[in-house]
């Protein structure tokens, strides 16, 4: 990797991994890590644990996920003490079909009508007030089997460091039987 200061080049350091960091001028920089992917062919629920407490940004990434029920797709955030099942707010929109918009209550649930719909796209989750626990998030996904595109945002205040998120559905029930998904942060 080189590292380009004050208009310099010809700076290197080696390759930096998840417990590497640079600091300048009092400001740490981590990079960016990747998480394992996890294949969503079976279970009800997956969760990405041992997030470090300096990350500021988790993107989840997700490519032909399908159940095979109708429940909507939920994140959960969580701490130490565990996954958090309320405090969500804000909502999702399915666009392109019959209009469907569904408020956040229990995690960040997507507007994804179930059963055969496959789904890819883009979670992103950032820290907004280290003081107060505060995260903001947004998603865009489309469906690769129909014309539905579906987006949306919100806020959670966590009771503590975030350390975990989880993927599973609404009700918790239905069974994951397609796909992939995995996470990103910084």
């Amino acid at each position: 990797m080189s590292i380009i200061l004050n208009g310099t080049t010809g700076i290197t350091t080696p390759d930096l991994t998840s417990t590497d960091y640079i600091e300048t001028n009092g400001a740490v920089l981590y990079p960016l890590t990747s998480g394992t992917s996890v294949a969503t062919t079976s279970g009800t629920a997956h969760d990405f644990t041992g997030i470090p407490s300096w990350v500021k940004r988790i993107t989840v990434v997700l490519a032909s996920v399908s159940t095979n029920g109708g429940s909507k797709l939920l994140f959960q955030l969580g701490t130490s003490g565990g996954v958090q099942t309320s405090g969500y707010l804000g909502a999702s929109t399915y666009i392109g079909g019959p209009p469907l918009t569904s408020n956040f209550s229990n995690g960040f649930s997507t507007a994804y009508d179930g059963g055969a719909d496959i789904a890819h796209g883009l979670a992103t989750f950032c820290l907004l007030n280290s003081a107060t626990g505060l995260w903001a998030m947004n998603h865009t996904m489309g469906h690769s089997n129909e014309t539905y595109t579906y987006v949306g945002g919100g806020s959670k205040t966590l009771s503590g460091t975030l350390d975990r998120l989880r993927f599973t559905t609404a009700n918790g029930t239905d069974t994951f039987d397609s796909g992939s998904i995995n996470i990103m942060y910084e």
